[in-house]
């Protein structure tokens, strides 16, 4: 019996061990992006050393597996990279059209607020192409069109990462679960035993999932576009006035944010429960778009003072990027029509491409396979036509013929296009051979779990029975890890359900956390924060973007844990119920030093 206590013992702080070995890479990146404010593409590659190291000495895993997970992360960089130079092109081709002049225009007409600027197009726009696409393209579109718009390009970058949350789980046509879910639990005799004794078949079972994370990003994201719009204004408001004051200016936005929120979040939680996962953030982000911009041109909701930055010779060094796009291009204004038509162009075909299941079929077949790489298991391919940078050249060269551009212009937004990729590709080169070798060292023969599942492992071992508050942190993580809230629920589906069971709790709800914790993940991950950030060419400067979005990613995790321990447990004398407790206490606290710090003339226009 002594024994057996010394085994289980040793088996625990060997877990202990490794777990804090598997997050070594992580916590390095993390320190010299965060901590040292390294630009990624030196972070990236003392990663990817560190990773290699542990794998090939710790994990025992052949050195042939490793130079494969590195060529099967140079495949995935490559696609990246594809549709970043894709948004880079879009962009600087409807730059030297004139275009951005008239859709800069459309935006004023609507309202000159930057807040409400942000919401519609971060929110709402951004939550319609995520439901299309996912990829990371609503950052990929979102930054560029702010930056043309005249925000800073942090800011650009800022809103186009932090709506990377609630609309993320049902991005891609659903993929995070269908995909995600769905063959992270398939082929568990224990999911389809659950399956059935609730009398549910595994399409429904998933899709009940699916409505319990639709149920909670609802509840969180609800308050995320007045969050986003604070953030907007606390970091990039002027530098003469208070810090508090300039957080407390998104307040003046009140309810229109709450609203914009409503009106995506209502239709989103609807079609999961009537449609299922497929189309909740498509349809969503599309009725939230309709509903606010017919709203808002009819001045419902809006604030009587607009807020706007400060002029722009007064901008810090660090907010601005080597991309300024020309919106003022002499003799060049057209109809919104006309502008508009190449961004319109970019949503039909994404919506085309991932709806119509036979043009889907023929587009992921014409394919670039790399299958069983230097003889292991691990394969890859690469979807030219798929992709959502093949969209975002297709609408760059409709808007040649549209716009009438010159050759002139076509060879200068190709030239820029690629100079700006330039500068991305190192971070990018480094970042995902990084993330294969993590996620693929469970082939080893040591006998360890992959890095992964080892972190998780040991987490779990470490809180028990209160399991349920950290769901959402371990997806979180897994998105930070693979940068993909698909590959996260991949990874810890499974993981996250035998361990609900094992607590004695209901597991769907767990999985259900597991999904959304790893959208809030996409939040923070550095590769979507690198794209992100070449789009508007604002590169280097990665760990302060992190520094940023973090913030909501912590609230995100926060409530998703008191939620799901809630959802599980029920309401009462119960961790969740203070955690929950305790954190809207907390956001009620803020929103009144906040209000509290404003001027009385400045109260009062956000109370109106």
């Amino acid at each position: 019996m002594g024994d057996t206590g010394m085994d289980t013992a040793a088996a625990t702080d060997n877990l202990a061990v490794l777990s804090l070995v598997a997050l070594t890479p992580i916590a390095i990146v993390g320190f010299l992006l965060v901590g040292l404010r390294w630009p990624a593409k030196y972070a990236m590659p003392v990663g990817f050393a560190v990773v290699v190291g542990i794998a090939a000495f710790v994990w025992r895993v052949e050195p042939v597996v490793i130079a494969a997970s590195s060529i099967e992360g140079l495949v995935l960089a490559i696609g990246l990279l594809y549709i970043v130079f894709g948004a880079l092109l879009l962009l600087g081709t409807l730059s030297g059209s004139g275009a951005l002049a008239t859709i800069r225009a459309t935006f004023t007409d609507i309202s000159p607020d930057r807040r409400v600027q942000a919401v519609i197009i971060g929110w709402l726009f951004g939550s319609f192409i995520e439901g299309a696409s996912g990829f990371g393209t609503p950052a990929a579109v979102v930054a560029p069109l702010l930056l043309a718009l005249g925000f800073p390009a942090m800011a650009a970058v800022l809103v186009g990462l932090v709506i990377q949350s609630t609309p993320v789980t049902f991005g891609a046509v659903g993929t995070p679960i269908l995909v995600g879910v769905t063959d992270g639990l398939g082929g568990s005799p224990a999911v389809e035993e659950r399956a059935s004794a609730l009398g549910l078949s595994m399409p429904d079972y998933i899709a009940s999932i699916a409505l319990d994370a639709a149920v909670v990003h609802a509840l969180i994201g609800t308050l995320l576009p007045l969050m986003l719009v604070c953030l907007l204004t606390g970091f990039f408001g002027a530098a003469d006035r208070p810090r508090a004051a300039r957080f407390a200016d998104g307040l003046g936005v009140w309810k229109f944010a709450l609203f914009s929120a409503l009106a995506m979040t209502v239709p989103y939680v609807v079609v999961a429960a009537v449609l299922g996962p497929e189309f909740p953030s498509l349809l969503g982000g599309l009725a939230g778009l309709a509903v606010v911009v017919t709203a808002a041109r009819r001045g419902l909701f809006l604030p009587k003072q607009p807020w706007d930055f400060a002029p722009r010779e007064s901008w810090l060094p660090g907010w601005t990027g080597t991309v300024t796009p020309e919106t003022g291009v002499a003799g060049r204004r057209m109809h919104p029509a006309r502008a508009w038509a190449p961004y319109l162009l970019v949503a039909a075909l994404l919506v085309l491409t991932r709806t119509v299941t036979p043009l889907t079929d023929f587009l992921t077949g014409l394919s670039l396979d790399f299958d069983a790489i230097l003889g292991t298991g691990i394969d890859e391919s690469l979807q030219p036509f798929y992709l959502p940078g093949f969209v975002f050249i297709v609408a760059s060269v409709s808007a040649y013929a549209l716009h009438r551009m010159t050759r002139a212009q076509i060879a200068a937004s190709w030239k820029v296009a690629g100079r700006q990729l330039a500068g991305t590709a190192v971070a990018l080169l480094f970042a995902l051979p990084l993330v294969r070798v993590f996620i693929n060292s469970g082939d080893n023969s040591s006998g360890f779990e992959s890095m992964p599942l080892t972190l998780a492992d040991g987490a779990a071992s470490a809180v028990g029975d209160a399991w349920p508050v950290l769901t959402p942190w371990i997806g979180a993580l897994g998105a930070f890890v693979a940068g993909s809230n698909t590959v996260s629920n991949l990874m810890f589906s499974l993981f996250q359900f035998s361990t609900a069971e094992q607590i004695g709790v209901t597991p769907e709800r767990i999985v259900a956390g597991q999904a959304v914790g790893g959208a809030a993940g996409n939040m923070i991950t550095v590769h979507n924060v690198v794209a992100a950030s070449a789009t508007v060419g604002l590169l280097g400067r990665e760990g302060e973007t992190i520094r940023k979005t973090i913030i909501p990613m912590i609230y995100y995790c926060l409530f998703a844990g008191a939620l799901t321990f809630v959802f599980t447990n029920g309401l009462g004398l119960n961790l969740g119920t203070v955690l929950l407790t305790l954190l809207l206490a907390a956001v009620g606290l803020v929103i009144h030093r906040l209000r509290s710090g404003q001027s009385p003339h400045t109260r009062d226009r956000a109370a109106e």
